[in-house]
C-alpha cells in the first residue's frame, strides 16, 4: 500500500486512467474481432449445411430420373437416341450436383482459418492481459508517482505491440485455399 506522502496527484491519477484505458480499448479490439470471426463461423456452417442438404437432394432426385431412363432402356432392349441423350444429360446433371456438394464441404477449409485468426486474437489478448498479469512486471511501486508512471506507460506500450500485429492479421474474407473443385469466397 503507498503511503500517504507518496499516494499520486491528480495528473498522476489522470495518466494512469488513461493509460489503462489504452489497456481496455487493446483488449476490445481483440475481443470484438473474436466475436466478429465467431458470427462468420456460425454464417459459414448455416450456409455450407443448407447447400450441403440442397447438393445432396438434388442428387437423389437425378439418379432417381437416371434409374427410370435406364429402366426404360433395359424394357425396350435398344437405347432410341432421345434415351442417350437423356441419360447423358442425367450423367452430366449428377457430376454438377456432386461438384456442388464438394464445394459445400469447403467450409471446412474456411471455418479453419477462421478459427486460426481467433486463436491469434485469443493470444494477443492472453497478451494484453499478460502484460499486468503476476510475473512481477504489473507490481506497482510502493511509492513515486514516477516509477508508477514508467510502470503503466512499459506495460501500454507492451500491449500497444500486441495490438499492432492486430491489423495484419484481420481481413473481411475467409478464402479457399484447398480442394481443386472450384473456388468460393463466402465473406
Amino acid at each position: 500500500m503507498l503511503a500517504p506522502d507518496s499516494l499520486p496527484n491528480e495528473a498522476t491519477k489522470t495518466e494512469i486512467v488513461r493509460l489503462l484505458a489504452g489497456v481496455s480499448l487493446h483488449g476490445d479490439q481483440h475481443l470484438a474481432e473474436v466475436e466478429r470471426d465467431l458470427v462468420q463461423v456460425d454464417a459459414l456452417l448455416n450456409e455450407a449445411i443448407k447447400k450441403l442438404c440442397a447438393s445432396f437432394m438434388a442428387i437423389y432426385q437425378t439418379i432417381g430420373l437416371q434409374q427410370e431412363a435406364l429402366a426404360g432402356v433395359l424394357a425396350s432392349g435398344v437405347a432410341t437416341p432421345e434415351q442417350a441423350a437423356r441419360l447423358e444429360a442425367l450423367r452430366d446433371e449428377i457430376s454438377q450436383h456432386v461438384g456442388a456438394a464438394v464445394t459445400g464441404l469447403q467450409f471446412q477449409d474456411m471455418t479453419s482459418q477462421l478459427i486460426g485468426r481467433m486463436v491469434h486474437h485469443l493470444a494477443g489478448l492472453r497478451g494484453v492481459f499478460g502484460a499486468l498479469g503476476p510475473d512481477g512486471t504489473a507490481t506497482l511501486p510502493e511509492s513515486g508517482s514516477e516509477e508508477m508512471l514508467a510502470l503503466l506507460d512499459s506495460i501500454s506500450e507492451r500491449v500497444g505491440v500486441h495490438c499492432t500485429d492486430l491489423p495484419g492479421v484481420t481481413r473481411s474474407s475467409v478464402k479457399q485455399r484447398h480442394m481443386e473443385s472450384g473456388d468460393i469466397d463466402l465473406f
